[in-house]
């Protein structure tokens, strides 16, 4: 699985199995996997599961703490030294049936937060916007991906169709032959890297 795919949101926890040789198989593309590498699908988004094959036992949490400790000794510091410390004091009897709760509500809490953010950044006004011929050259952009994702070209200069109304493309038309020209430029740059 690609670092780069986000699973589907339905998808189903992958399922490691953990040989008596201590690798870590992945069902899904049968091969095995490095603690490093579950640890890119998690971050992809992906749920895992990690059983010990001979017993059953679910081995998530022993597996995902060692990926967390392993990222923590190599100075990637994500948890404070004071929050390690609360965290080590919680495996009282006491403190530990309120604990998880609190941690499971207060990353819950992170995530929107984080989500919400997100959101309100991608509705924002771009900060060109007030600049001079910005809308008509927004405007051109979407014309040109149009015309290069269908195969067709917007109905032309002074027509009363709305713009997602498109007609067949003339191979003739000066748009089609300026989105030609632009489409060889875009081919050389790339040719060139």
């Amino acid at each position: 699985m690609s670092s780069d795919t986000a699973p589907p949101a339905d998808a189903p926890p992958l399922l490691i199995k953990r040989y008596a040789s201590r690798r870590l198989y992945n069902t899904e593309t049968s091969d095995y996997v490095t603690l490093e590498e579950i640890a890119r699908i998690i971050r992809a988004g992906r749920e895992v599961k990690i059983i010990d094959l001979k017993s059953g036992d679910d081995l998530t949490r022993q597996y995902l703490l060692q990926i967390i400790a392993e990222h923590e000794s190599r100075g990637e510091n994500v948890l404070p030294v004071n929050v390690l410390t609360d965290l080590v004091r919680s495996y009282t009897a006491q403190a530990q049936s309120i604990v998880p709760e609190f941690l499971a509500a207060s990353y819950e809490m992170l995530r929107e937060g984080q989500s919400k953010m997100l959101e309100q950044l991608a509705n924002l006004q771009h900060p060109m916007a007030s600049m001079p011929g910005f809308a008509e050259m927004q405007r051109q952009q979407q014309k040109f991906l149009r015309a290069l994702m269908t195969g067709w070209t917007p109905s032309g200069p002074g027509s009363e169709r709305e713009p997602d109304a498109l007609q067949p493309a003339d191979a003739d038309s000066p748009d089609m032959a300026e989105i030609r020209r632009q489409l060889a430029e875009l081919q050389a740059r790339i040719a060139k890297l």
